[in-house]
């Protein structure tokens, strides 16, 4: 069941409006993540080992199991082994057509490895060859009719095309299984395990697209407090940690559909008035302060798909200014008569409130306007009514400070701009880093 909800109206006699959800006002706030003087100037990497698959934590059954099942929950990772014997006569091996791996899986990815090596073509040779998939799910879904017993994983059918026999069904054969990679049994996400294996330093050119791959790196914590993030864009899919906390899963997933003209008019469509399309749908990833010491902050990132760690950063969320708006005598008066009383009873005038982060202050009024201004926050205008008055009073009351309130009322701005109408002050204010000053002590001669 859906609802549209559209603003709401409190009318106490049925008559007056007394509180209108589209008239009141709160604070926006206008951030960007910028630069931190922390930089991450050198990455090491280490390569998933998939040449030792199946050793004594294996387990082997006929068929296709569901990962859930096996994986327990333990890893997002499960590896599913078997094995193809392939004739000396087939075609394919004396220049004929190559052959074709079909694998229908419902996990949320998967890597195909042919005799240790990550498949595009189907390299196989005559003889024994070992097929390992890795299939990786990501969670289930938590909704729709009996969601507990959807399956996850390779589910099969798995089938190899282009034999001389025509195809290969080898969902019934029997499969060895593994949970999790080498890097997750050793714990080379966490600082007491990040030594167990020999880390990689120089370029990260060579390894920009290659799959499986651990990077690591250590970085100091930023300067000040604003919220931290990592900026993740020019990776593919994996697994964040710091100081052996997990930071969680990334996933560049890039938003489609159409971000043209925008316009509300008619009936509720989800692709009405979209926004990001071409753009991760995820780019900055939350870095708790609390998890970071001064120096020496670990950084481990397993990489699934292939990226370029060289252009990860840590940026910082700042407030660069705060827009606000709202209308006089509305909510907080209350001027109806119901049947019962025809007295009226005035409360506290409407005030506009502007706050900044801590460590800022206003420094500049962008647009002021009380009378009838429109737009919203970024591209406010001014309307047929307005008091010339409003940017000076704006700049005397709130310049310099870190957060400041403003009456919404013609005396505070002058002479009512236009009488009888209803006027909306709107606001749109500038936060820079509060400058702190320093006296300097009187020289004697």
């Amino acid at each position: 069941m859906i609802y549209l909800l559209g603003p709401t109206s409190i009318l106490p006699d049925c008559r007056n409006v007394v509180f209108n959800t589209a008239k009141v006002g709160t604070q926006t706030t206008q951030v960007q993540m910028l630069p931190t003087n922390s930089e991450l100037p050198l990455w090491e990497t280490y390569d998933e080992d998939v040449s030792s698959l199946e050793d004594s934590s294996t387990m082997t059954a006929v068929g296709l199991l569901e990962q859930i099942n096996v994986t327990r929950d333990n890893s997002d990772y499960l590896w599913y082994i078997t094995s193809v014997d392939i004739s000396s006569s087939e075609s394919f091996l004396r220049g004929g057509q190559e052959p074709t791996l079909t694998v229908l899986s419902r996990g949320h990815a998967i890597h195909i490895f042919i005799n240790g090596q990550l498949s595009g073509p189907v390299n196989l040779r005559a003889g024994t060859n070992r097929i390992a998939l890795l299939s990786i799910a990501v969670g289930l879904p938590n909704i729709g009719l009996h969601y507990e017993t959807w399956k996850t994983g390779i589910l099969g059918p798995v089938v190899l095309h282009g034999l001389n026999q025509g195809k290969r069904d080898l969902s019934w054969q029997k499969w060895t299984y593994k949970v999790g990679l080498k890097g997750e049994a050793m714990n080379l996400d966490s600082p007491n395990g990040v030594s167990a294996v020999e880390w990689i330093q120089g370029s990260l050119v060579s390894q920009s697209q290659r799959p499986l791959t651990w990077y690591k790196a250590y970085f100091s914590a930023p300067e000040g407090n604003e919220p931290l993030a990592l900026d993740m864009r020019s990776m593919g899919k994996g697994q964040v940690w710091i100081n052996g906390q997990s930071l969680g899963r990334y996933w560049m997933a890039y938003a489609s559909g159409n971000c043209g003209i925008c316009s509300y008019a008619g009936a509720y469509r989800a692709p009405k008035c979209q926004l990001g399309c071409g753009e991760p749908t995820q780019r900055w990833y939350h870095v708790p302060r609390s998890w970071l010491k001064p120096t020496q902050n670990l950084l481990v990132i397993f990489e699934e798909m292939g990226g370029d760690a060289s252009k990860i950063s840590l940026v910082k969320r700042t407030t660069t200014g705060v827009c606000a708006a709202a209308y006089e005598n509305h909510p907080n008066k209350d001027d109806w008569h119901t049947e019962s009383s025809s007295e009226s009873k005035m409360l506290h005038e409407v005030k506009l409130h502007l706050r900044c982060a801590p460590g800022q202050s206003i420094s500049n009024i962008k647009f002021a306007s009380f009378g009838t201004p429109s737009g919203t926050c970024g591209s406010y205008q001014k309307g047929t009514c307005h008091a010339a008055n409003s940017h000076a009073t704006l700049e005397k009351m709130c310049i310099g400070q870190q957060n400041c309130k403003v009456t919404v009322s013609n005396s505070y701005f002058g002479e009512d701009p236009c009488p009888n109408v209803l006027k909306r002050l709107s606001v749109e204010a500038v936060c820079s880093p509060t400058v702190t000053k320093t006296s300097q002590p009187h020289s004697r001669r």
